[in-house]
């Protein structure tokens, strides 16, 4: 999982990370924020819709006030807005900008932040001549939610970075019989 180069990774406002999102669009015609469009397009996905329509109709009926929250303060964007903006927005970036604000959400245990990584390969996406992806994904436990994920090559035990097997990052030693023994002598 690439670490996030954005340097307010650790700010509590996924507006304020999505602000930080290049606007790929050209200037002349824009109308909507990408941030506020951005906003309104994950809380409506959050909300239940599932195509652009939907979304486009969560924005229309969310209310002047729930659209300023969320940054879009021109009002509701019409489904082409939402599509168009999308369409555009580097994938990666936004995944990275979601991970890093999910990130901030994660529970710690013992102090401890609990990730889990995972690999899987894509159900139904093989195409004539090519395998079906592999991505290898970064789960937070206490939410519930995946903090990143990267394309691997084939599936392996090889860490996607190239930093060698998954089994060399340290885990804690687990302590024998004579060590919890001397541990109670004294």
């Amino acid at each position: 999982m690439p670490s996030s180069p954005i340097p307010a990774a650790r700010c509590h406002y996924l507006l304020d990370l999505l602000a930080q999102v290049p606007d790929p669009r050209k200037r002349r015609g824009r109308r909507h924020a990408l941030a506020g469009l951005l906003a309104v397009g994950i809380a409506a996905v959050i909300a239940g819709s599932r195509s652009f329509a939907a979304i486009g109709q969560w924005a229309a009926d969310a209310g002047p006030e729930a659209l300023a929250v969320l940054g879009a303060a021109r009002g509701p964007a019409e489904e082409s807005t939402f599509r168009r903006a999308f369409a555009l927005v580097s994938a990666d970036v936004l995944d990275r900008v979601l991970g890093a604000w999910l990130h901030t959400r994660a529970v710690q245990a013992g102090g401890r932040l609990v990730i889990a990584i995972d690999g899987k390969t894509v159900r139904g996406a093989k195409s004539k001549g090519r395998k079906a992806p592999h991505l290898v994904a970064a789960l937070a436990h206490g939410i519930g939610a995946v903090l990143g994920q990267v394309a691997v090559d084939e599936k392996s035990n090889e860490d996607p970075r190239g930093a060698g097997p998954a089994q060399s990052v340290r885990k804690p030693r687990r302590r024998s019989r004579h060590d919890r023994r001397d541990a109670h002598a004294d």
